[in-house]
């Protein structure tokens, strides 16, 4: 097998199986207390995260064997075989964790993952192309996705510590290409912009309008990411590294409003 496509397999089994270890996590939620608010938003956020794995998987097909299965998990049938809605939430979760299991079944195969086959030969995503200084695309690239296999993975520290990493580069990036003059109207800080507080480049970018103001729903944890020597081991929360992303996402709209 070509290494390149063992080494994309891996990625996905890798971030299947924390998809569905959440599931399980969900179901057993679900079935405690089925109209537990939080649990209910913690679902529909899962299944969003399964929903963009699944097009990935079918190379953006809804043609797709995998995409057909995963739009047929949401639909209830009638007696006379029509689809209709009204699906409990648990049975989805339910649903949906089979066709995950039907993913890592397909990608297990010795054919080369036959799952993929639509999309091994799609070009990787181009998340941050509006992203300057073009050597740094790549590293950012590589650390989101770093930082989405540890939120899958539990790893809620390593999940923070990358969002944020990103946060700070395109930030520190556009600031650049700004340049120092220009932001002095905006009340950016003396001295060289790499000796500037995390926090100092994220105020400065709000005030001089390259971004809006989603950086206010940054936990503590996040902002002193990087003081003191960086975060305890073991001091962050699942909801804080989600928000760590979410913030990341709604900045890189801001950077790139095409997207």
């Amino acid at each position: 097998m070509d290494e390149g496509l063992r080494a994309q397999i891996e990625t996905y089994l890798s971030h299947l199986d924390g998809l569905i270890r959440r599931g399980l996590q969900l179901r057993d939620a679900l079935a405690a207390d089925p109209a537990n608010g939080s649990t209910i938003a913690a679902t529909r956020a899962w299944q969003e995260d399964c929903g963009v794995t699944v097009n990935q998987l079918s190379g953006g097909s809804k043609a797709h064997w995998l995409a057909r299965s995963f739009s047929e998990a949401f639909l209830k049938r009638s007696e006379a075989g029509h689809a209709v809605e009204g699906v409990a939430p648990a049975e989805i979760v339910k649903r949906l964790l089979d066709v995950l299991e039907q993913a890592v079944a397909s990608l297990s195969r010795p054919d080369d993952g036959a799952v993929i086959s639509a999309s091994s030969s799609t070009p990787a995503p181009h998340r941050f192309d509006f992203v300057h200084n073009r050597e740094l695309r790549p590293v950012v690239e590589q650390a989101y996705i770093d930082s989405r296999r540890a939120l899958d993975q539990g790893d809620y520290d390593l999940a923070l510590l990358n969002a944020c990493g990103i946060l700070e580069a395109i930030v520190t990036d556009e600031l650049e290409h700004k340049g120092l003059s220009a932001l002095a109207a905006s009340g950016a800080p003396a001295g060289k912009m790499a000796d500037w507080p995390f926090d100092a480049r994220l105020a400065v970018a709000e005030r001089a309008g390259l971004i809006r103001s989603g950086c206010a729903r940054l936990p503590e944890v996040a902002r002193r990411y990087r003081d003191h020597g960086g975060i305890a081991p073991k001091s962050v929360s699942e909801r804080d590294a989600r928000r760590a992303g979410q913030v990341l996402h709604v900045v890189m709209r801001d950077l790139d409003p095409g997207r």
